[in-house]
C-alpha cells in the first residue's frame, strides 16, 4: 500500500508484461498508474493523484475526498432498534456507540 496526499495505491506486478500496476483504492474516480521498477511505480502514482488533482483545479471541479468521515449503512429495522436502546444505556448518541463500536472493532 502506497500513500501520497491522503490517497491509497495498491500495485500489483503481471510477471507476463514485467510491469507494475496500480490504482488508487479510496476513491470513487478511477486513478491508475504504472512502471517497470519501484522507483518508476512510486513517481507514476505522485504523478497521477497530481494529475488528477490539477485536472479538477483546470475544471472548476472539487477533487473527490479520499474519505469524508460519512457512508450511509444499510440494516434492518430490528438492528437499527437494538443498536439505539444500546446507546441509550450507554448514556451516549448512537453515532457516537457505533464510531466507538467500529474503533474497538479495528484496532490492532
Amino acid at each position: 500500500m502506497m500513500t501520497y496526499k491522503g490517497y491509497y495505491g495498491v500495485v500489483q506486478y503481471d510477471d507476463e508484461a514485467k510491469i507494475f500496476h496500480g490504482e488508487v483504492v479510496n476513491t470513487r474516480t478511477v486513478i491508475t498508474f504504472q512502471g517497470t521498477t519501484v522507483d518508476e511505480i512510486e513517481q507514476a502514482f505522485h504523478d497521477s493523484v497530481d494529475d488528477y488533482l490539477d485536472w479538477c483545479k483546470e475544471r472548476g471541479k472539487e477533487p473527490e475526498k479520499p474519505f469524508s468521515g460519512k457512508f450511509v449503512l444499510r440494516i434492518s429495522p430490528e438492528l437499527h432498534r437494538q443498536l439505539n436502546l444500546k446507546a441509550k444505556l450507554n448514556n451516549t448518541s448512537l453515532n457516537s456507540f457505533i464510531v466507538h463500536t467500529l474503533e474497538k472493532a479495528v484496532a490492532f
